[in-house]
């Protein structure tokens, strides 16, 4: 086989519990340049090979020596050593901690788990604080199982479901097995199946010509591609095209499978319920969200430690990352600094854009109207927690950035502009507003140039429309400055 394959939906790979584990797909990939969300143009950290940050590579602009200690903490990660020293983002709003963050996952690779969250996320009513904050650990930490199954592979020449009366109604009937034929380099062979087999043969939409493999003990099917063969003919979909497997029909292989601890959690914390009506609407009107002993985990961690000993798994730490971690209380804290001391814990990024602040969960509530203001702290973290972290610092874009940074986004939002109105906005971005609020107004800009021209040809957006844009929309210094004047103008009178 030219590439490794995937297991199935139904494989029996080991794990603690029987129950189905789901594993997500990578994020389909792009070679064009273009943009869907906020960071979707970031592909990585943008790094030469000596670890030196280039000045425009893979959608990063500034931020160099952000960007190459990331590169040491990748180094870092990628020789295990990361184990209880977590990266602390630090810097002004817009100056691109959480891309920062999300270059790391894409140097990592899609194999690697990535879990991203926001530090409100914990107050939920469902859950507790410390179960949201273990269930985010537990899914950014990868499990890599590696099996050797029986399996029958090769390309299907002959497809035929063979029909039969149905035994319960004179009408109609019903599939009693398929004939499947399947070819290799080394030869022929011809299976009788059930119809089970038959129907996930379906579900997999496999026709004469594809390249499949059956395993053995369960009958689960899975599609590798279409074969090399049929390369020449033209398709309606665009196909995977793998040559004809080797060897001979029936054999061994090996299979790999990706899971994370979070999916071994909940396929063993969800209860398997009955058929019946009442089964049926428990299991509508309860919640989405399961919260795991540590009981449950401890077993499963049991397990997983003996597959690793036994090499059938691999241990494969991920990356976490809590943005806006002040948001965290007292608790989430504590429960961090003994997580981080796990021999199961992944590499903890951690984001703040705040200064010397309170922490959350400290204030007194003792007596009613005491004006206790709780224990302050460098970006809202308590000092023993902060004293284990390596602190990042972003710095705010300049003008050369900034005015980078638009061209790079009035290309690829294919919007033409003159070389006045960009430079009135890297201005602006630099002295005035922010770099988020000049690439928010790239979009009105263009808007308002189409329809005050219409289908007239014109050079694009102007820096008149950039002035116009500035009397409609406000930004934050602007709109404080505003409600400063109102308040003066109430205390004079």
């Amino acid at each position: 086989m030219s590439s490794a394959v995937a297991s199935s939906s139904t494989s029996t790979a080991p794990q603690p519990n029987s129950g189905g584990i789901i594993t997500q797909p990578p994020p389909p990939s792009t070679l064009r340049e273009s943009r869907i969300a906020t960071h979707s143009h970031i592909k990585g950290l943008g790094l030469a090979d000596d670890g030196t940050a280039m000045d425009f590579s893979q959608g990063f602009i500034g931020q160099n020596l952000a960007r190459e200690a990331l590169g040491l903490h990748l180094s870092l990660l990628k020789l295990g050593k990361h184990s209880g020293r977590p990266l602390l983002l630090v810097g002004p709003p817009g100056t691109g901690k959480t891309a920062l963050a999300l270059a790391l996952s894409q140097e990592l690779g899609s194999k690697v788990p990535f879990c991203a969250m926001v530090g409100s996320e914990v107050y939920s009513g469902e859950v507790k604080k410390t179960e949201v904050l273990g269930s985010c650990f537990r899914r950014a930490i990868g499990l890599r199982i590696k099996e050797t199954k029986e399996v029958y592979e090769g390309e299907v020449t002959e497809l035929t479901p063979s029909e039969a009366e149905n035994p319960l109604s004179g009408y109609g009937k019903t599939i009693s097995h398929v004939i499947v034929g399947l070819k290799t380099v080394k030869g022929t062979k011809q299976l009788r199946l059930d119809p089970s087999v038959y129907e996930a043969i379906q579900k997999e939409r496999v026709v004469v010509g594809d390249v499949i493999y059956i395993e053995a003990n369960t009958g689960a099917v899975k599609r590798v591609g279409r074969s090399d063969a049929y390369a020449s003919e033209y398709d309606l979909e665009a196909e995977e095209y793998v040559p004809l497997p080797k060897g001979d029909v029936h054999k061994r292989k090996e299979l790999v499978q990706d899971v994370t601890l979070n999916d071994l959690d909940m396929a063993n914390a969800k209860p398997q319920g009955g058929q019946d009506i009442m089964s049926v609407m428990g299991q509508l009107v309860k919640g989405g969200r399961t919260e795991v002993t540590d009981k449950l985990r401890k077993e499963i961690n049991k397990v997983v430690d003996k597959y690793i000993e036994q090499g059938v798994a691999e241990l494969v730490p991920g990356v976490l990352f809590i943005d806006e971690v002040h948001m965290l209380d007292m608790e989430c804290f504590t429960y961090l600094n003994r997580a981080l001391e796990s021999p199961m814990s992944p590499y903890v990024v951690l984001a703040s854009n705040r200064g010397i602040c309170t922490i959350r969960g400290t204030e007194y509530d003792g007596i009613l109207g005491s004006s206790s203001e709780g224990i302050k702290s460098p970006h809202g973290i308590p000092i023993d927690l902060l004293d284990r972290c390596m602190i990042v610092k972003t710095e705010l874009y300049n003008q050369k950035e900034i005015l980078k940074i638009l061209e790079l986004r009035c290309k690829i939002e294919n919007i033409q502009i003159s070389k006045d109105a960009l430079e009135n906005l890297s201005i602006q971005g630099e002295k005035n507003s922010s770099l988020r609020f000049v690439l928010q107004l790239l979009t009105p800009s263009n808007i308002l140039n189409k329809s005050k021209n219409g289908d007239t040809p014109n050079n694009g957006v102007n820096l008149d429309d950039i002035l116009e844009l500035n009397d409609l929309f406000l930004d934050a210094k602007r709109s404080t400055a505003v409600l400063k004047d109102l308040d003066d103008l109430e205390n004079k009178y």
